[in-house]
């Protein structure tokens, strides 16, 4: 039997990490076992819909490289991939179950169900399980409005099997008999579940835990129409930490409290989608070997449902940097400049400059975005604090600053540009002065970039600044030091 999987979204907004896994895990098990991952649109629940929400669902899919093999853009055997477009394929089979005596209409007005709530009963009381054949059509020639529930068992227990968590077993008593029609002949989400997955020849249901308590009910209708149940697989919730007003680490379901919960938001921040992928991969799957890193060929050669945990899975932001920056230092000379340019066109940075920015940026960056704050001092130099000469480790203060900086300035007027040049001549100083090259690189790197931590050292940073930039601003630091 072929695997299919199909990841099934509702067009309501973004997509949140917990839905990409979702995805993630369905193409996984499709994949690796050599099967289809079929994407469908499931918006029948117009009162949510998000305008273009549907193209954030294409959009992020292949930005995440989760390519589907059916769907609405694609087209496949099973279509139309559209739910709404659907509509009329449920009825027949609800109406199917009425006859073979496996379903009911029900006449409850909205009032009276509202009025059990408000008196405390739980769930439905059945009152139109069993009207008598007169009395519904009666009913149903007054065109009195009607939902469509299925009779579920009274008593005794379901058990089920599920990949990740075992055997579930849930009373029946619990189970509520569910509408499969609503009143506008529109599918509830549940019916329209499962006659879509049947009827498109879906093996693997891949969806969070929250669904164990009503799969059951899933089943019933499988049962009902004499269909093979699909192989289950339930994932662990994805938890965020948070600190409490004492101080005190708070786990917690993921939300937007807890950072960035978008996809879009993540790469927005500087996040690579390969590296999100590979991150969310791990959250709630473990390999059967330390790797961390995985290309999404890996992730597809070595996913098995068995490496799936019940615990739930913490979103840790500090992990996910840190598996970004090992996809930053993997990146050749080409893919990071790509990523780099826009962020070096803000600063007018020419192509000449490329190699020496992707040397001392690469390994120092966790994300994209830092590159901007690093970069800074290229256009913001003002009366900064002249204390930052001041600097223990150094071996730095006023005077040797002052010092440094009247013999530096003539000597980088005369050199060539370059940094070999510049680090010579720096060095060369040092040694003839008999003093640390901190002592002279110090001052030389504040003085030029007005700030103490800059993304490469002294002759970098003149370098990126230019020869004139470089010389400008050496002098106005002079000046303020010798006047101060």
């Amino acid at each position: 039997m072929k695997i299919r999987t199909r990841f099934a979204p509702s067009p309501t907004g973004f997509m949140h990490v917990g839905n990409l896994r979702t995805a993630l895990y369905e193409f996984l098990t499709a994949k690796h076992g050599g099967g289809d991952f079929v994407l469908r649109i499931e918006d029948t629940d117009q009162e949510r819909y998000v305008e273009g929400a549907t193209d954030v669902i294409y959009n992020t899919l292949k930005i995440a490289g989760l390519t589907h093999d059916e769907g609405p853009d694609i087209g496949g055997d099973f279509g139309p991939y559209v739910q709404s477009e659907r509509v009329g394929l449920y009825k027949p089979y609800a109406e199917q179950l009425v006859k073979e005596g496996k379903a009911y209409y029900c006449f409850c007005t909205k009032e009276r169900l509202e009025k059990l709530h408000e008196d405390g009963v739980i769930g439905y009381d059945r009152h139109c399980r069993d009207l008598s054949a007169d009395e519904i059509q009666k009913l149903l020639d007054s065109n009195t409005p009607y939902v469509i529930r299925q009779k579920l068992p009274l008593t005794g227990e379901t058990t089920y099997h599920d990949c990740v968590y075992g055997d579930i077993t849930i009373s029946n008593e619990e189970l509520d008999d569910q509408v499969l029609i609503k009143a506008d002949s529109f599918p509830t989400y549940n019916f329209a579940n499962v006659i879509d997955d049947h009827t498109m020849g879906i093996t693997h249901v891949v969806r969070g835990s929250e669904y164990l308590s009503s799969t059951p009910k899933y089943n019933a209708l499988y049962d009902a129409f004499g269909w093979d149940i699909p192989t289950y697989i339930h994932l662990p919730l994805i938890m965020g930490k948070s600190v409490d007003e004492d101080g005190n680490e708070v786990i917690s379901k993921l939300s937007k409290r807890h950072g960035s919960t978008g996809f879009m938001d993540l790469i927005n921040e500087g996040y690579l989608p390969e590296a999100i992928i590979n991150y969310i991969a791990l959250l709630g799957w473990a390999p059967t070997t330390n790797q961390e890193i995985f290309s999404m060929e890996e992730l597809i050669a070595n996913f098995d449902i068995n490496g799936i945990s019940k615990s739930p899975s913490v979103f840790d932001y500090n992990k996910l940097e840190w598996v970004n920056a090992e996809y930053i230092k993997a990146m050749d000379f080409e893919s990071f400049t790509n990523y780099a340019k826009p962020y070096y066109d803000q600063y007018g940075l020419t192509e000449d400059k490329y190699q020496l920015l992707s040397e001392i940026l690469q390994p120092r960056i966790t994300r994209f975005t830092q590159i901007a704050e690093k970069l800074t001092f290229l256009k913001e130099f003002s009366d900064f604090d002249l204390s930052l000469f001041e600097h223990k480790k150094s071996k730095s203060n006023k005077e040797t600053s002052i010092a440094a900086l009247t013999d530096m300035i003539p000597a980088l007027e005369a050199l060539d540009w370059n940094s070999e040049a510049i680090s010579n001549l720096l060095t060369g100083y040092a040694t003839e002065k008999e003093i640390k090259n901190s002592v002279v690189m110090w001052p030389v790197r504040i003085g030029a970039a007005g700030v103490a931590v800059t993304p490469g050292g002294c002759a970098e940073v003149l370098i990126l600044l230019g020869k004139e930039e470089s010389l400008k601003r050496l002098k106005t630091s002079l000046d303020r030091l010798t006047k101060e």
